[in-house]
């Protein structure tokens, strides 16, 4: 990666890492649901809608970042030139109501988005769990930090999947899964402990610690999938490629999908051990 390129994603993980403070205590008092939805019809907790204001402001003025792209606004905003930064401010915002864990997700693109996979220079995601975590990919490799007052403190360098997988996590209705996807889910939980809790970037923290596979499929209802390709599919799958594990659409790693023009566009998501996602996508066949 050029030395301009890099020192820009240096920045954004920096900026993130700076806001993430910020948006933890600004969850405060805004646990009310708004009377507008989100692009993807969703609806908006004032607290989505603060963290997304925070982030649109302050990593678009990074010199060297060309378009922000949020899961809570409609298109593609144009700050700039450079890379292209996609973010889910508040993932599994939810869970605000009854305190649970939650996140933000960014994605880091040398492309005009809507983008693929293949075209992430990093990614990240922040954890709001008891601590406040970051995770970064980039360059091949994982690396985990606690966030403290706005700065990273690495605690752990080129994050692996463990090879013996203990934990599983499946999103959607169980009424609602197809078939295929429903014999796999039964064999797994014969053999992994359920973590599940409604944000899925706490429960893929979850596999990048103990090992194992998430998964939020094809529906019944979404055939498409629920999760957005640009702000959690692509992002997901690219740190979990980097950490030695696989991600699938139920065919080809998310990292191939080819993006539509739609920058909201939906895409099924399976993500853990080699081993596990390959059996899923067998099972899917």
């Amino acid at each position: 990666m050029p030395a301009s390129l890099e020192a820009t994603v240096d920045e954004v993980v920096e900026t993130v890492a700076e806001t993430a403070p910020d948006v933890r205590s600004g969850l405060v008092g805004r646990r009310s649901y708004r009377e507008t939805a989100n692009a993807s019809g969703e609806r908006q907790l004032a607290a989505d809608v603060h963290a997304d204001e925070l982030f649109e402001e302050r990593l678009g003025d990074i010199d060297g970042v060309g378009e922000y792209a949020s899961e809570e606004r409609d298109g593609v905003v144009d700050v700039g030139e450079g890379l292209s930064v996609a973010v889910d401010p508040l993932d599994g915002s939810s869970n605000l109501k009854s305190n649970n864990a939650m996140g933000t997700i960014v994605a880091v693109y040398d492309a005009d988005l809507p983008a693929r996979g293949e075209d992430l220079v990093a990614a990240a995601f922040v954890l709001y769990g008891p601590i406040t975590s970051m995770t970064v990919a980039r360059d091949g490799t994982v690396t985990e930090y606690e966030v403290v007052d706005g700065e990273l403190r690495e605690t752990e360098a080129d994050v692996t999947l463990p090879e013996d997988p203990v934990v599983y996590g499946f999103g959607g209705r169980v009424p609602d899964w197809p078939a295929d996807f429903e014999t796999y889910a039964r064999e797994v939980e014969q053999e992994l402990k359920l973590r599940y809790g409604g944000a899925m970037i706490a429960d893929v923290n979850q596999v990048l610690e103990y090992g194992g596979v998430f998964a939020y499929p094809a529906l019944d209802s979404a055939p498409n999938g629920k999760l957005r390709l640009q702000f959690e599919g692509n992002p997901i799958g690219y740190i979990v490629e980097c950490a030695g594990g696989a991600s699938s659409d139920g065919t080809q790693s998310l990292l191939s999908v080819e993006p539509t023009d739609d920058v909201h566009q939906r895409v099924p998501l399976h993500v853990g051990n080699e081993s596990l996602v390959g059996r899923l996508e067998d099972a899917l066949d």
